[in-house]
């Protein structure tokens, strides 16, 4: 495909953004900055209505508003990132979509039983280059909830966006996938069609891809639903997303016998960036606005927009023989760190023999 002569920016306008954060619903975690703008918002009323001069207070309220939120946000718990990543205002696939691409077209149905809507895909245009866009898309409201299945996939939606990554392999564009899902579908109808079969297709197929890979973990990245899409030269993950096998609450169902117990299931799975990072999983923590990407959609969108731009730079230098070898020895690897760490763990206890 032809490129354009000069990149051209998304329109954004068509998209609401969150007015400011007095407007945004508050995490539990988050009521004392809550209460100290309040107090904030008190002071400057005063300084209006009655001409009195309170610009030491007012800066003084301002500086504890700054340094309250900096401490809270520097020690969020697992459970406090995964809480960030639900809130009902961040933004998910196609605010996105309006920000980071010129142009999208969607493309629909897999050719085999039907179009499902919790994944979406199609050819965009990112910093004046074609490219093939994939992402896992959730509801806003309860009617947008039912049209996207509240972001949980059928197998359908594996097998369209496989036809799609095939077509982008054929013309020899790159493939973007955004991850944003709490797992796929589990239901009857989804069994019946076979959803592991699809998924692992997915996976299958994705390894022989002799074109560029990148797939960006928004929110939720739960278990084979966000794999399917998720077998990419270059797995990033936004700061405050997540990326595991299950989500919190079914491992503490299991371990526990209680959802109850999430928030300890959260930082035993060791579900967040830096821990990802640190064990090899993702290749890249994608930083977000203070106190989470729905406090600022732009800004997020910007990092988002930096974060991939690099890496394509970084993989368009390989030759398809070179990305499909370094893909699968990526994911080949996976699991090797933790045994090598275990087996060292129990030398250090004395529970190995030399």
């Amino acid at each position: 495909m032809s490129k354009p002569s000069a990149p051209v920016k998304a329109k954004t306008s068509s998209i609401p953004v969150p007015a400011n954060r007095a407007a945004l619903a508050p995490l539990e975690f988050e009521k004392p900055v809550v209460e100290l703008e309040k107090m904030l918002a008190d002071l400057k009323a005063r300084c209006a209505d009655h001409d009195v001069d309170l610009e030491k207070e007012i800066a003084a309220q301002e500086v504890k508003i700054a340094e309250t939120r900096r401490k809270i946000y520097e020690k969020l718990t697992p459970w406090q990132r995964v809480q960030i990543v639900r809130h009902g205002q961040r933004p998910f696939f196609l605010d996105y979509s309006n920000r980071l691409f010129a142009d999208f077209t969607e493309l629909c149905g897999d050719r085999l039983y039907g179009n499902d809507r919790a994944i979406l895909g199609g050819l965009a245009t990112f910093e004046g280059q074609s490219v093939l866009v994939i992402g896992q898309q959730k509801g806003r409201d309860v009617k947008e909830n039912i049209l996207r299945n509240f972001g949980s996939p059928h197998p359908e939606g594996y097998r369209k966006a496989l036809r799609l990554m095939e077509l982008a392999d054929k013309f020899n564009i790159p493939v973007l996938c955004f991850i944003d899902t709490p797992g796929a579908y589990p239901g009857l109808g989804s069994e019946e069609r076979h959803i592991g079969e699809a998924i692992a297709v997915n996976l299958r197929e994705m390894f022989k891809l002799r074109v560029p890979i990148v797939a960006v973990v928004l929110g939720e990245g739960g278990s084979g639903g966000a794999l399917g899409i998720g077998i990419a030269d270059r797995v990033l993950l936004l700061e405050n997303a997540y990326y595991s096998v299950i989500s919190p609450e079914g491992c503490a169902a299991i371990l526990w016998g209680s959802a109850a117990h999430a928030p300890k299931a959260a930082e035993a799975l060791k579900m967040n960036a830096v821990d990802l990072l640190e064990m090899g999983l993702i290749d890249e923590v994608v930083p977000e606005p203070v106190g989470g990407a729905h406090r600022d959609w732009d800004a997020a969108a910007e990092s988002v927009r930096a974060a991939i731009a690099k890496q394509l730079r970084q993989l368009r230098k390989l030759s398809p023989e070179e990305l499909r070898e370094t893909r699968y020895e990526k994911f080949r690897r996976y699991g090797q760190f933790e045994e090598e760490q275990t087996q060292l763990s129990k030398l250090a206890r004395g529970k190995v023999r030399k």
